[in-house]
């Protein structure tokens, strides 16, 4: 159920019902917040049936960041299309989802942070390779060869050398200060 509860309805607003005996008379057992306190589960006792339900209550997303596209169209930023992307490239690697979701709330808190209204479509697609090249070498290339648009096994041969060339480490480059020691 995603109802307010009565007490906290306004003027207008839905009531929230017993699923077992329709009525609208009930306490709040339990709450607790999930999916990263994005959420909160309520658990509920109706004063009617003594039956118990669970609800949750959360944040209606309002997507105030526009990505602008190659074409110059102009789209919401939809978090859900840059993990389908991510997944697209990772396919069956041994890349754990979890790795993946995060490497999306990665940017998307970042973008967020750093643009006010619009964003380059371009600007997500590098921030996504330069996460996946730090995951997995062929996740990377995979998105990389459809973001930058290669078209020739040579662009795709000189981007796997300079994959190759690149340091091992990912973020943490404390190796790279520690190698002349």
């Amino acid at each position: 159920m995603m109802c307010p509860h009565p007490a906290l309805a306004g003027e207008g607003a839905v009531r929230l019902i017993c699923p077992f005996c329709d009525k609208d008379n009930d306490k709040v057992i339990d709450s607790r917040a999930s999916e990263g306190g994005r959420v909160i589960r309520r658990r509920r006792e109706c004063l009617a049936c003594e039956k118990r339900f669970t609800t949750y209550e959360r944040v209606e997303q309002t997507s105030r960041l526009m990505v602008v596209k190659r074409d110059g169209s102009r789209v919401p930023f939809d978090g859900e299309r840059v993990l389908a992307g991510v997944m697209n490239a990772c396919g069956k690697r041994p890349v754990a989802d979890a790795a993946k979701r995060r490497v999306v709330e990665e940017i998307e808190e970042e973008l967020n942070r750093e643009f006010e209204r619009e964003v380059d479509s371009g600007v997500i697609g590098e921030r996504v390779m330069r996460r996946l090249r730090e995951i997995d070498g062929i996740a990377y290339i995979r998105f990389a060869s459809e973001h930058l648009q290669m078209d020739t096994v040579e662009e795709i041969k000189q981007e796997l050398e300079d994959l190759a060339a690149r340091p091992r480490g990912g973020r943490d480059q404390q190796e790279l200060f520690n190698r002349g020691r």
